[in-house]
């Protein structure tokens, strides 16, 4: 199994503030909306570096969303930056509206996703903005796994035209995709080859995947793990390839499993190559206030729950 060292613990949104702050001196076209979180979004580079290409709205999401839309009518490309919950429940409408059904060249840019969020609780911590966002006609979803892909995405998804979601996360995680990799949108990242299951994680869970690579290669186990950051476009012929290969698949991701790419997967594999499946998400349920260990640990978003689905849909096969 190929070995992957963590260079040190860092959080994807300070990948995506340093992405941002790249941009800002390479393309004179990219903005940035900030609703009141500069410092939560890492964002604080930007602003200091090209104030007069940083807006800040406040705590008016809607509002952020409405004057990014009107900033592409004239050549800008808009990055907003807000905590995933704001950045896709509460604007829901105008991102449909105004950003979507225009097809308006808009980069949601969204922080604090998912249950490592932490002690903020259940109102915080989205888990269905994956969902949400991948049912609009036209949006690209994108979800990164560490700092460097993060601050990687955030560059390239300034070349692309059209409607984006970037989300990323709030703790220290592990650091260890190459430095100057190149982003692919919509090209899945074989991290390990194997015959026995496929595993597919996106997130913060590609990390968790690994480990849980190595404990199933320690019982003699051979896993495929498949770093899966294009939620929409999906990379339907690599998974295709993969379970083909080895008969089964797990899916982890920190999201609802309604709605998310478990279900993108499945869905490819029911209408092309039907094979076993297990889940590893939160089940239909809100989150709860904890630190990020706590809570990956209660809901089943970790190695452990990983390496455990993956001996159990092997003898599904």
């Amino acid at each position: 199994m190929k070995k992957y060292t963590n260079t040190g613990n860092k959080d994807t949104r300070s990948g995506f503030g340093a992405g941002l702050a790249e941009l800002g001196k390479a393309n004179e076209n990219v903005v940035a909306l900030c609703a009141d979180l500069t410092g939560s979004l890492k964002m604080d580079d930007f602003k200091n570096n090209h104030p007069e290409r940083f807006f800040q709205i406040g705590i008016a999401e809607a509002n952020m969303i409405g004057i990014a839309s009107g900033m592409t009518i004239g050549g800008k490309i808009p990055f907003t930056g807000t905590f995933a919950n704001f950045s896709t429940g509460r604007v829901y409408d105008q991102i449909r509206q105004s950003v979507a059904y225009a097809g308006k060249n808009v980069k949601i840019c969204a922080s604090h996703a998912g249950l490592t969020l932490g002690e903020d609780g259940a109102t915080h911590q989205i888990l269905e903005d994956l969902g949400l966002m991948k049912m609009l006609p036209g949006m690209t979803v994108i979800n990164t796994c560490d700092y460097n892909q993060t601050k990687a995405a955030t560059i390239a998804i300034a070349e692309y035209e059209g409607p984006i979601y970037l989300r990323f996360g709030r703790p220290k995680v592990a650091n260890f995709t190459p430095e100057d990799q190149k982003f692919e949108i919509g090209k899945a990242v074989l991290l390990n080859e194997g015959n026995d299951v496929t595993i597919i994680a996106t997130g913060h869970l590609v990390w968790e995947a690994l480990i849980a690579a190595e404990k199933l290669e320690e019982k003699g186990i051979s896993a495929e793990v498949i770093n899966i950051h294009s939620i929409k476009p999906l990379d339907e012929a690599a998974i295709l390839a993969s379970v083909k290969k080895t008969g089964c698949v797990v899916t982890a991701e920190e999201h609802n499993i309604i709605g998310g790419l478990g279900e993108s997967v499945a869905r490819t594999l029911s209408l092309n190559n039907p094979a076993p499946q297990e889940f590893i998400g939160t089940n239909d349920t809100f989150g709860e206030s904890g630190t990020p260990e706590q809570l990956m640990e209660k809901y089943g978003l970790n190695a452990e729950a990983i390496f455990a689905a993956s001996e159990k849909v092997i003898k599904r096969k």
